[in-house]
């Protein structure tokens, strides 16, 4: 038995994709703006302050020049006054951030001038701008929580129109695995929107409607060619029958025998096509109609029986059941090697040679017509498994076709309950 395929991970669909894409892209969007209207607020804050204080300094400066007097919120060398503004190399006004450690950003701001020549005081007016940043804080909390109510909002909808695209595509997808599975009738048919969805789905229906067309004229041409075949290939048999005994006559009639053979193989395999067969059923036991069946294809084979529903009987279609195991077996000896086994049990039948195998190809694509996967084209032309797959399915039964382990190839036919 082939080694069972890798578990495969978890699919996530196209509809969670789509919106985790858009509760992504929501996101960053509110980051981005979040991070330029918080900087470029604190930005603004900052320069306002900067302008208050020189604003502030140079007043206070003014005053105390003239009158010798210091404003309300002028100060002399405070003590707390920044590092890089307690020693102006000129009289010029300048600011800097509060604290009196380099390099700190505390909420003020400082602007400080010396009064008068080196040495002199120097006069700062302090500006403190804690309500600022608290307004600005309040600012970036509320621009959170309306980022997370955007977000609460957009992610369901985001989901809900990647539920709507997904169905359609789904209904495209679904279309073309029928189309694949045998059933050249599945149509997308219209769908809603004019975009790349309803594009799709109009190729799918195109190409279907060209592929059955297609198929069709092959079947169709394919049974003409066999009921035209059919007259003059009985003609021959009848005209070999006429000629006098001997090695000539006896190899055209074997040969006229197998065109014969060919042209019913054909004949059969339009009939499945066009699903012109109806399964008669009756109640036989499996055992008995498959060592039948076996019997008649003169080759040998041994046929093993086993479990009680064998021996009691099934229901099913005998004569294509016989079709079925005969192809097989047929199949087995003229593709594989000796010895060929045959098991029942239950419900189950089991073909099996110890030959190289079925080829890749077959096992991936199935069987084709006139290609037998052998190095000789004079072995067959490829019809048996076809029409024994074809068989199958018109009974509802699964023929499968895998290579055992230890070498051989094993067809097992499993029919309906």
């Amino acid at each position: 038995m082939p080694s069972p395929d890798p578990p495969r991970p978890p699919r996530v669909t196209l509809r969670w994709k789509i919106a985790a894409l858009a509760a992504a892209t929501a996101c960053l969007v509110a980051l981005v703006v979040g991070l330029l209207v918080h900087g470029w607020t604190a930005h603004d804050i900052r320069h306002r302050a900067e302008r208050q204080a020189l604003n502030g300094v140079t007043s206070a400066t003014d005053v105390y020049r003239r009158a010798g007097t210091l404003t309300s919120d002028a100060r002399l060398d405070p003590a707390e006054l920044p590092y890089a503004l307690r020693n102006p190399t000129d009289g010029e006004p300048h600011v800097s951030y509060g604290g009196n450690s380099p390099g700190t950003m505390d909420p003020t701001v400082w602007g400080a001038q010396r009064v008068g020549g080196p040495g002199s005081p120097v006069l700062a007016v302090q500006v403190t701008i804690h309500t600022e940043f608290r307004e600005l804080y309040r600012l970036d909390l509320t621009m959170a929580v309306a980022s997370l109510i955007a977000l609460a909002v957009t992610t369901p909808l985001a989901a809900y129109g990647a539920g709507v695209l997904a169905r359609r595509l789904r209904r495209v997808s679904e279309t073309a695995v029928r189309i694949s599975a045998g059933d050249l009738d599945a149509r997308t048919g219209p769908t809603r929107g004019r975009d790349e969805v309803s594009d799709i789905a109009a190729t799918v229906d195109l190409m279907a409607d060209t592929l059955s067309r297609r198929l069709h004229d092959e079947r169709r041409f394919t049974a003409d060619v066999a009921h035209e075949l059919r007259t003059p290939v009985g003609g021959l048999l009848a005209a070999a029958d006429l000629l006098p005994a001997g090695e000539t006559e006896d190899m055209l009639r074997a040969r006229v025998r197998d065109l014969r053979g060919l042209v019913e193989d054909l004949l059969e395999v339009s009939r499945l096509d066009a699903g012109a067969e109806q399964p008669v059923h009756a109640r036989v036991p499996l055992g008995a109609v498959v060592a039948e069946a076996v019997t008649r294809t003169g080759l040998d084979a041994e046929v093993t029986v086993t479990g009680a529903e064998s021996a009691q009987g099934v229901e099913t279609d005998p004569r294509r059941l016989e079709r079925i195991v005969g192809n097989l077996v047929i199949n087995a000896h003229r593709h594989g090697g000796a010895p060929v086994e045959v098991a029942v049990e239950g419900r189950t039948v089991v073909v099996r040679d110890h030959g190289p195998g079925f080829p890749a190809h077959l096992l991936r694509d199935g069987p084709r017509r006139f290609q037998t996967g052998a190095a000789e084209r004079g072995s067959g032309h490829g019809l048996g498994l076809t029409i024994a797959l074809g068989q199958a399915r018109l009974l509802g039964a699964e023929l499968r076709l895998t290579n055992a382990p230890d070498g051989g190839a094993v067809a097992t036919l499993r029919l309906p309950h």
